[in-house]
Protein backbone atom coordinates (compact mmCIF):
# COMPACT_ATOMS: atom_id res chain seq x y z
CA UNK A 1 0.00 0.00 0.00
CA UNK A 2 3.11 2.41 -0.09
CA UNK A 3 2.68 5.54 -2.23
CA UNK A 4 3.82 9.14 -2.12
CA UNK A 5 0.87 10.14 -0.24
CA UNK A 6 0.23 9.29 3.18
CA UNK A 7 -2.52 6.33 3.87
CA UNK A 8 -5.11 7.86 5.81
CA UNK A 9 -6.81 4.99 8.22
CA UNK A 10 -10.24 5.78 10.01
CA UNK A 11 -10.23 3.30 13.53
CA UNK A 12 -13.46 2.56 15.24
CA UNK A 13 -13.39 1.35 18.71
CA UNK A 14 -16.76 -0.58 18.72
CA UNK A 15 -16.69 -1.96 22.27
CA UNK A 16 -19.18 -1.26 24.40
CA UNK A 17 -18.58 -1.16 28.29
CA UNK A 18 -20.15 -3.61 30.89
CA UNK A 19 -18.96 -4.86 33.76
CA UNK A 20 -17.52 -8.50 32.93
CA UNK A 21 -15.79 -6.34 29.88
CA UNK A 22 -14.43 -3.39 30.44
CA UNK A 23 -13.01 -2.77 26.45
CA UNK A 24 -9.32 -2.94 27.70
CA UNK A 25 -8.05 -5.44 24.69
CA UNK A 26 -10.18 -3.55 22.60
CA UNK A 27 -7.96 -0.11 23.63
CA UNK A 28 -5.16 -1.42 23.42
CA UNK A 29 -5.39 -3.02 20.24
CA UNK A 30 -6.48 0.38 19.01
CA UNK A 31 -3.71 2.08 20.39
CA UNK A 32 -0.87 -0.48 19.38
CA UNK A 33 -2.23 0.34 15.69
CA UNK A 34 -2.12 4.34 16.12
CA UNK A 35 1.32 3.79 17.45
CA UNK A 36 2.23 1.13 14.53
CA UNK A 37 0.23 2.78 11.62
CA UNK A 38 1.65 6.47 12.92
CA UNK A 39 5.15 5.06 12.49
CA UNK A 40 5.02 3.92 8.69
CA UNK A 41 3.98 7.28 8.07
CA UNK A 42 0.46 6.61 8.10
CA UNK A 43 -2.01 9.30 9.07
CA UNK A 44 -5.02 8.23 11.55
CA UNK A 45 -8.36 8.90 13.41
CA UNK A 46 -9.76 7.07 15.74
CA UNK A 47 -13.63 6.91 16.78
CA UNK A 48 -15.15 5.64 20.13
CA UNK A 49 -18.32 4.57 20.71
CA UNK A 50 -18.27 5.53 24.27
CA UNK A 51 -17.82 9.39 23.24
CA UNK A 52 -20.09 11.36 21.63
CA UNK A 53 -20.08 12.11 17.47
CA UNK A 54 -21.28 14.02 14.91
CA UNK A 55 -22.67 12.43 12.07
CA UNK A 56 -21.83 14.59 9.35
CA UNK A 57 -18.07 14.48 11.21
CA UNK A 58 -18.38 10.56 10.63
CA UNK A 59 -18.96 10.44 7.30
CA UNK A 60 -16.35 13.01 6.47
CA UNK A 61 -14.17 10.29 8.26
CA UNK A 62 -15.46 7.65 6.23
CA UNK A 63 -14.69 10.00 3.08
CA UNK A 64 -11.39 10.93 4.24
CA UNK A 65 -10.28 7.30 5.06
CA UNK A 66 -8.14 4.74 2.32
CA UNK A 67 -8.97 1.99 5.11
CA UNK A 68 -11.34 1.97 7.53
CA UNK A 69 -9.85 -0.21 10.61
CA UNK A 70 -13.11 -1.67 12.69
CA UNK A 71 -11.80 -3.08 15.98
CA UNK A 72 -14.38 -4.79 17.96
CA UNK A 73 -16.18 -7.53 20.25
CA UNK A 74 -17.95 -9.80 19.28
CA UNK A 75 -21.45 -9.56 21.30
CA UNK A 76 -24.07 -11.96 20.28
CA UNK A 77 -22.68 -13.17 17.48
CA UNK A 78 -22.73 -9.40 15.86
CA UNK A 79 -21.27 -5.88 17.23
CA UNK A 80 -22.30 -4.47 19.92
CA UNK A 81 -25.00 -2.61 20.06
CA UNK A 82 -23.47 1.11 20.53
CA UNK A 83 -21.93 0.06 17.54
CA UNK A 84 -25.44 -0.80 15.80
CA UNK A 85 -26.67 2.76 16.69
CA UNK A 86 -23.78 4.14 15.18
CA UNK A 87 -24.36 2.14 11.54
CA UNK A 88 -27.97 2.97 11.91
CA UNK A 89 -27.05 7.11 12.76
CA UNK A 90 -24.19 6.89 10.42
CA UNK A 91 -24.05 4.86 7.65
CA UNK A 92 -28.52 5.59 7.24
CA UNK A 93 -27.37 9.37 6.46
CA UNK A 94 -24.94 8.38 4.27
CA UNK A 95 -27.03 6.74 1.94
CA UNK A 96 -27.75 10.11 0.10
CA UNK A 97 -24.34 9.91 -1.72
CA UNK A 98 -21.70 10.18 0.96
CA UNK A 99 -21.36 6.62 0.77
CA UNK A 100 -23.53 5.28 -1.20
CA UNK A 101 -26.58 6.41 -3.76
CA UNK A 102 -29.14 4.86 -1.95
CA UNK A 103 -29.48 0.88 -2.91
CA UNK A 104 -27.80 0.77 -5.98
CA UNK A 105 -30.80 0.20 -8.34
CA UNK A 106 -32.90 2.47 -10.71
CA UNK A 107 -35.88 3.00 -11.28
CA UNK A 108 -35.54 1.34 -15.34
CA UNK A 109 -33.71 -1.51 -13.45
CA UNK A 110 -35.41 -1.85 -9.80
CA UNK A 111 -34.44 -6.29 -10.16
CA UNK A 112 -30.94 -5.02 -10.45
CA UNK A 113 -27.81 -3.94 -8.95
CA UNK A 114 -28.75 -4.14 -5.54
CA UNK A 115 -26.07 -3.29 -3.31
CA UNK A 116 -23.94 -1.78 -5.95
CA UNK A 117 -24.02 1.80 -4.97
CA UNK A 118 -21.37 2.27 -2.78
CA UNK A 119 -19.14 5.66 -3.36
CA UNK A 120 -16.05 4.20 -1.16
CA UNK A 121 -14.81 2.55 -3.99
CA UNK A 122 -11.36 3.36 -3.65
CA UNK A 123 -11.71 2.52 0.19
CA UNK A 124 -10.46 -0.60 1.92
CA UNK A 125 -11.50 -1.95 5.52
CA UNK A 126 -10.31 -4.64 7.95
CA UNK A 127 -11.84 -6.40 10.83
CA UNK A 128 -9.87 -6.66 14.01
CA UNK A 129 -12.46 -8.48 16.35
CA UNK A 130 -11.93 -9.86 20.48
CA UNK A 131 -14.04 -13.31 21.23
CA UNK A 132 -14.86 -15.14 23.95
CA UNK A 133 -14.87 -18.20 21.98
CA UNK A 134 -11.91 -20.48 21.15
CA UNK A 135 -9.96 -20.57 17.90
CA UNK A 136 -11.16 -24.50 18.10
CA UNK A 137 -15.08 -23.45 18.09
CA UNK A 138 -14.44 -22.03 14.04
CA UNK A 139 -13.92 -24.02 11.23
CA UNK A 140 -14.89 -27.53 12.87
CA UNK A 141 -18.51 -28.90 11.78
CA UNK A 142 -18.30 -30.88 15.05
CA UNK A 143 -17.82 -27.87 16.93
CA UNK A 144 -20.37 -25.17 17.96
CA UNK A 145 -20.14 -22.93 15.25
CA UNK A 146 -20.89 -26.12 12.08
CA UNK A 147 -17.24 -25.21 10.69
CA UNK A 148 -18.33 -21.71 10.02
CA UNK A 149 -15.23 -19.08 10.34
CA UNK A 150 -14.64 -15.57 11.72
CA UNK A 151 -15.66 -13.83 8.62
CA UNK A 152 -18.83 -16.54 7.91
CA UNK A 153 -19.86 -15.19 11.51
CA UNK A 154 -19.48 -11.63 10.59
CA UNK A 155 -20.93 -11.90 7.17
CA UNK A 156 -23.71 -9.26 8.00
CA UNK A 157 -20.88 -6.44 8.96
CA UNK A 158 -18.93 -7.49 5.31
CA UNK A 159 -22.07 -6.80 3.58
CA UNK A 160 -22.75 -3.23 5.31
CA UNK A 161 -18.97 -2.70 4.13
CA UNK A 162 -19.69 -3.74 0.92
CA UNK A 163 -22.68 -1.73 0.72
CA UNK A 164 -20.58 0.98 0.28
CA UNK A 165 -17.99 -0.31 -2.27
CA UNK A 166 -15.52 -1.20 0.12
CA UNK A 167 -13.05 -3.91 -0.52
CA UNK A 168 -11.82 -6.30 2.58
CA UNK A 169 -8.61 -6.84 4.12
CA UNK A 170 -7.85 -10.08 5.42
CA UNK A 171 -9.58 -10.23 9.20
CA UNK A 172 -7.92 -10.88 12.49
CA UNK A 173 -9.00 -12.15 15.82
CA UNK A 174 -8.28 -12.53 19.43
CA UNK A 175 -10.25 -15.69 21.19
CA UNK A 176 -10.79 -17.06 24.23
CA UNK A 177 -9.98 -13.57 25.80
CA UNK A 178 -12.09 -13.99 28.71
CA UNK A 179 -11.28 -17.59 30.21
CA UNK A 180 -8.04 -18.38 28.98
CA UNK A 181 -6.38 -14.97 27.30
CA UNK A 182 -2.91 -15.22 25.65
CA UNK A 183 -2.52 -11.19 25.50
CA UNK A 184 1.21 -11.56 24.60
CA UNK A 185 0.83 -13.82 21.57
CA UNK A 186 -2.50 -11.76 20.80
CA UNK A 187 -0.13 -8.72 20.65
CA UNK A 188 2.53 -10.35 18.52
CA UNK A 189 0.36 -11.82 16.18
CA UNK A 190 -1.63 -8.17 15.84
CA UNK A 191 1.72 -6.82 14.97
CA UNK A 192 2.50 -9.15 12.09
CA UNK A 193 -0.70 -8.61 10.78
CA UNK A 194 -0.57 -4.98 11.01
CA UNK A 195 2.75 -5.40 9.46
CA UNK A 196 1.79 -7.61 6.63
CA UNK A 197 -1.15 -5.48 5.23
CA UNK A 198 0.03 -1.84 5.79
Amino acid sequence: MSTTEPKKVLIINAHQYYPFSEGKLNAALVDKAVTMLEGKGYHTRVVTMSDEYDVEEQLAHHQWADVVLLQSPSNWMGGPWSFKKYMDEVYTAGMGGALCVGDGRSEDAPKKNYGMGGTLTNTQYMMSLTFNAPEEAFNDKDEFFDGKSIDDLMFPMHMNFKFFGMKAMESFACFDVMKNADVENDFKRFENHINKHF
